[in-house]
């Protein structure tokens, strides 16, 4: 028999929402679009295929919004606009790169579960 779960269990957490969406569809892709330096929005809309350009905004903002990149708008003509990550975006480059790793490693396994649930 298991042990029941500690009902404390997630108290050291520090909070009940999370604090970045690392595990939304694109956020972890633009942490990865930024590791060698800015982009353009144009820029990071082409490796992100399928994005929206309202949804790479959004994206963007709560990004922005938890500190993870900075948004650097030059008074130019045409206007530019650079994304960057911060020194705590950085942070989660590696942790990203092991997701991706065990990703890779395991994901015929995941499809051939899931086709097996399916059928």
């Amino acid at each position: 028999m298991t042990t029941a779960l500690d009902p404390d269990l997630f108290s050291g957490c520090g909070t009940d929402r999370p604090l970045i969406r690392i595990g939304d569809k694109w956020t972890m892709k633009i942490i990865v679009c930024l590791r060698d330096g800015p982009r353009r929005f144009g820029e990071l809309a082409i490796p992100l295929r399928g994005v929206t350009a309202k949804v790479l905004t959004e994206s963007l903002r709560s990004m922005e919004r938890d500190g993870l990149i900075t948004r650097t708008a030059y008074a130019e003509i045409p206007p530019r606009v650079e994304y960057a990550l911060t020194p705590l975006g950085h942070t989660l480059l590696e942790p990203l790169a092991a997701i991706c790793a065990w990703s890779a490693a395991h994901l015929p396994e995941v499809l051939r579960v899931r086709d097996e649930r399916v059928a």
